[in-house]
């Protein structure tokens, strides 16, 4: 076995997104040697095909929606429009501007060597990048995750969009069918039906965003029907697809019954696989094809490899990837060994309202026979649903039998920055009583988080 100092470099981290680009700079901050390997585009998925690009093109939407809707407030908008290329040059601009999309360069200014291409594990201590051969004492796989393309007849005969092409449209489609109804399939068609795009969405279970409890996702399902037209359908099956004409036709089945539907484009957002194809059996670390198998301190069957974010097939939201990356790096560079902490993590999917969750769901907890409270304030009977003009939504508590909030979801127009005092509360183990007795300011959206606490105290 080589020493130490005859391996080229202290880490190697494998993938720039939120996993590893945190722990790179950690590691070279504290005088290590490090290298960066980045088979796609630097920085990863969430600045440069995710989050910041549709978040941007989320707010330009909601923003043009509610002046197009202005009418009830006396404000004349009807005729507002919208130049689609130019909303695309403000998405360019907004991931720009983050600096952490195609950022190569930000690793090389801190003396940490970046290289482009795929890396694959030759031994536990070496990898190859382009027919380069890299050598390590310890690494860090954080290569995340990507779009799968479900098993459905005639789909590698047909064009069909991803999350990440949708993004780069000319033009909103006339019409698009959705395959996959989780928080990406969502977001995209509130997105797409706002410039006036007919979405149908298709989901295997009983409901939109199963991930979620059961009242999201049949408000949900409600308000995007209801504000834009989008056709649900659930507990659905695409069973083919197939080109007709410039069109493309989608035949689905749901209870038996097949239909087709005949629309301009498809877009797959049915779910993501980690990418463990990178020869880590030659490094004697145990993976399946649903991720990485680590310990509690993020370490793999090869002590001196670490794994964190998506490639983990735990579909962790962003801030979760950042968190695992901080602690691997803590836990490669010290003998003390933290474990991830992750009771009040949020989540939240940004359509509108925005669907905001923290701690335990009410199946969570019925899968562990726990005995619960729960509570539900609508959004309607606080004074803010009236001078905004905004009824749909809601915040739901879970508690234990001594009132400790155990999870809490929130459906709101700002959904996601009221989630953050709940999350405080999971944390620090608050009752529904401390956040009840908490003065929430008149006019808030927050005080329906104080009237669904005070229904349990």
């Amino acid at each position: 076995m080589a020493t130490k100092n005859s391996f080229d470099y202290d880490l190697i981290v494998i993938g720039s997104g939120a996993g590893g680009s945190a722990a790179a700079t950690i590691a070279s901050r504290e005088g290590r040697r490090v290298a960066i390997v980045e088979s796609d585009t630097f920085g990863g998925d969430s600045p440069n095909w995710s989050d910041v690009p549709t978040k941007a093109l989320l707010h330009a939407a909601h923003l043009y929606d509610e002046a197009r809707h202005g009418a009830r407030f006396g404000l004349r908008s009807a005729t507002l429009g919208y130049n689609y290329p130019s909303i695309r040059t403000w998405k360019d601009l907004a991931v720009e501007r983050t600096g952490a999309g195609g950022n190569r360069r930000y690793y090389e200014n801190q003396g940490i060597s970046a290289f482009s291409g795929e890396a694959r594990f030759l031994s536990p201590n070496e990898i190859s990048v382009n027919r380069r051969h890299l050598s390590a004492s310890s690494f860090l796989v954080a290569s995340g995750s990507s779009w799968t393309v479900p098993d459905i007849q005639g789909i590698d005969k047909v064009d069909y969009l991803t999350p990440r092409t949708i993004l780069e449209s000319i033009k909103p489609p006339k019409s698009l069918f959705i395959i996959g109804g989780g928080a990406t399939g969502v977001e995209i068609a509130q997105l797409m039906a706002i410039f006036g795009t007919k979405v149908y969405i298709a989901e295997k279970a009983g409901r939109l965003l199963p991930n979620q409890d059961a009242e999201v996702g049949t408000l949900m399902e409600r308000t995007l029907h209801e504000q834009k037209g989008i056709s649900s359908l659930t507990e659905a099956r695409v069973v083919a697809v197939a080109k007709d004409g410039i069109s493309k036709r989608v035949t689905i089945s749901r209870g038996g019954v097949e239909r087709s539907i005949k629309v301009d484009e498809i877009l797959v957002a049915a779910g993501r696989a980690p990418n463990v194809d990178i020869g880590l059996e030659n490094a004697t670390v145990k993976y399946t094809p649903k991720g990485i198998d680590v310990n509690e301190f993020l370490q793999t069957s090869a002590k001196h490899i670490f794994a964190a974010g998506e490639v983990l097939g735990r579909n962790s939201q962003t801030h979760t990837a950042i968190l695992e990356s901080r602690v691997a790096a803590n836990n490669i560079l010290h003998k003390t060994k933290v474990a991830p902490d992750y009771t009040a993590t949020p989540s939240v999917i940004f359509t509108y309202p925005a669907v905001a969750h923290v701690g335990l769901s009410e199946d969570d907890c019925l899968k562990r026979d726990l005995n619960i409270n729960k509570a539900i304030a609508p959004l309607n009977i606080i004074a803010r649903s009236n001078t905004s003009d905004f009824r749909d939504g809601f915040v739901k508590l879970i508690t234990d039998k001594k009132g400790v909030i155990l999870g809490a979801t929130v459906v709101a127009p700002h959904a996601a920055e009221m989630i953050h005092e709940l999350a405080l509360a999971v944390k620090h183990n608050l009752t529904a009583d401390d956040v009840a007795q908490t003065p929430h300011a008149f006019l808030s959206w927050s005080e329906a988080i104080r009237v669904a606490a005070s229904k349990l105290s």
